[in-house]
């Protein structure tokens, strides 16, 4: 088993508190690890605003995190890149400090290349995010709506919604697939996600498939569906 060191972070106390968001970096962290062989020698959790913080004198526990694995000569693996960080420069600096650190949505074996074209896009999206939060807000404001408050709560909870029907949606549309690809005779997850690659499928963002990625369809469905065969874990 090769070691590995794992980074979660929330951006408010009050995530912290609430495990809001650990759990599903955990997890899909563990599900990465098992699927590729890693055994974490550690766990480190930050609980900073985000905003502002992309700085590693700010960032403590990601700092020892990295101190940790250059102890053991491992990477840090972290859920998604946006854990790490959305800023370019950020992550640049990562990589040209030559720190280790592998992105469990993003598999194994992403170049420095693509991973700087990632974070691009992350730090774009953060951009864009907070330009319609700002527009969105004025416009409120100028219709004389009170902000916050319920109707806020009452915003958020609708954008969750929409979300999780359209990954039930894209779930119900590629899992068909799946298990075609599996009566094949293609049993390992992997090579389910290395066939589904090669017949142009993009995953749900865009990118590229991985055993992670097809159990989460897999194991969406059996919730959904309430599928007898029931929830799977990543095989190696």
């Amino acid at each position: 088993m090769k070691p590995a060191i794992s980074y979660l972070r929330v951006s408010t106390d009050r995530q912290g508190k609430s495990g809001l968001g650990l759990e599903a970096q955990r997890q899909a962290i563990a599900r990465f690890v098992e699927a590729e062989g890693f055994e974490l020698v550690g766990e480190f959790i930050e609980v900073e605003t985000g905003k502002g913080a992309d700085a590693i004198a700010k960032r403590p526990q990601l700092a020892a995190a990295l101190a940790a694995a250059k102890r053991n000569n491992c990477p840090v693996i972290v859920a998604k890149l946006d854990r790490l960080s959305r800023d370019v420069h950020f992550i640049s600096g990562l990589m040209t400090d030559r720190v280790p650190f592998v992105v469990a949505e993003l598999g194994m074996g992403v170049d420095s290349f693509m991973l700087h074209i990632y974070a691009a896009v992350a730090q774009k999206e953060r951009a864009v995010i907070s330009q319609r939060t700002r527009e969105a807000l004025a416009a409120a404001k100028a219709r004389g709506v009170k902000l916050g408050g319920p109707k806020l709560t009452e915003a958020q909870a609708m954008s969750r919604t929409v979300r999780s029907a359209q990954a039930d949606a894209f779930a119900a549309n590629v899992f068909p697939i799946i298990r075609d690809v599996q009566a094949s005779g293609v049993k390992s997850l992997r090579q389910v996600a290395i066939a589904l690659n090669a017949r142009g499928i993009a995953s749900a963002r865009g990118g590229t498939w991985t055993a992670v990625q097809v159990t989460d369809i897999i194991n969406r469905h059996a919730r959904l569906t309430s599928d007898p065969r029931g929830p799977i874990a990543a095989d190696p």
